[in-house]
């Protein structure tokens, strides 16, 4: 049986900040424009927080149980996963997964509930894309769709999303930072599929990375890097205060720099985490920067 700390790795709490991160941009695009810091909804705000903790969470244990199942983790060089190990059952490990989206769809049910019943059906989307990013008979991971599903959920719905449910509101600052990270948490995945590409297409699993091949792949990985930078310049139209974000390059740097001299294999991860942090840092800034000119 999987230990603890066993099953907190299998959580892959390396990628919470690609939860964080939106909902944190999404309060700062919320507060821009507000008259103060208590023109919001703070208690949303929580909610809107242990949403997306629970959904990416749980999104790592449905990965973990469905890749395991399919024998794709076989020959792994990233993190640990739970059932390719065989440090737990597939029945746990899914069980695991739906419990998680089970929390989340209860906190997004209360938000539905206090702002817009429509809500509900965002969520139901989000968990059924969810899953069958690699469950299912048709995967759409496996099929090159992961990083486009990753900038929709991670990015447009988390972003705007928070900044409706605590404001009543979306607007153009709220997009660009939406823009902003779901570019860095869909870098994320190009990383870490960039690492896989060997095992990936041995095992079938036809991510954008295997179908764009190592060298265009590195290519999508500097031009999303880029992105958030390209949004502090956007976002400096509503408030020059944004071009703190511009702060953020020498992490990005840092994350780029792997990619950047050919490393391959287990030599990626560290880019993988560096990215994380930049896009969590990116986030933090901008919104101290957009609730500062509220």
């Amino acid at each position: 049986m999987a230990t603890a700390s066993q099953w907190i790795q299998g959580a892959r709490p390396r990628t919470l900040p690609n939860a964080v991160a939106p909902v944190v941009a999404g309060v700062g695009a919320a507060l821009h424009g507000t008259s103060g810091w208590g023109g919001i909804s703070w208690w949303k705000a929580g909610l809107a927080l242990a949403v997306a903790m629970a959904f990416i969470i749980g999104v790592n244990f449905a990965n973990d149980y469905s890749d395991g199942v399919r024998g794709t983790d076989d020959d792994r060089v990233g993190p640990l996963r739970l059932v390719g190990s065989g440090l737990a059952s597939p029945g746990s490990v899914k069980a695991a997964a739906f419990i998680c989206f089970g929390i989340g769809a209860v906190c997004g049910l209360v938000l539905a509930i206090a702002t817009a019943w429509w809500l509900v059906v965002v969520g139901a989307v989000c968990i059924a894309g969810a899953w069958f990013y690699t469950g299912g008979k048709r995967p759409y991971g496996y099929a090159g769709w992961g990083e486009v599903a990753v900038f929709v959920f991670f990015g447009l719905v988390a972003v705007l999303g928070t900044q409706f449910v605590t404001s009543d509101r979306v607007d153009l600052v709220g997009l660009a930072c939406a823009v902003g990270v779901g570019a860095v948490s869909c870098s994320v995945l190009v990383v870490n599929n960039l690492r896989d590409i060997p095992s990936d297409t041995e095992s079938g699993k036809i991510t954008l990375a295997v179908r764009l091949g190592d060298p265009r792949t590195r290519i999508l990985f500097a031009v999303l890097l880029m992105a958030p930078l390209v949004m502090s310049v956007a976002l400096a139209f509503a408030t020059p205060w944004a071009l703190v974000g511009l702060l953020t390059f020498p992490l990005l740097w840092q994350a780029y720099t792997p990619v950047r001299t050919g490393a391959q294999g287990p030599a990626l991860i560290p880019s993988i985490g560096t990215t994380g942090k930049a896009m969590l840092a990116w986030a933090v800034v901008t919104a101290v920067a957009l609730a500062l000119t509220s």
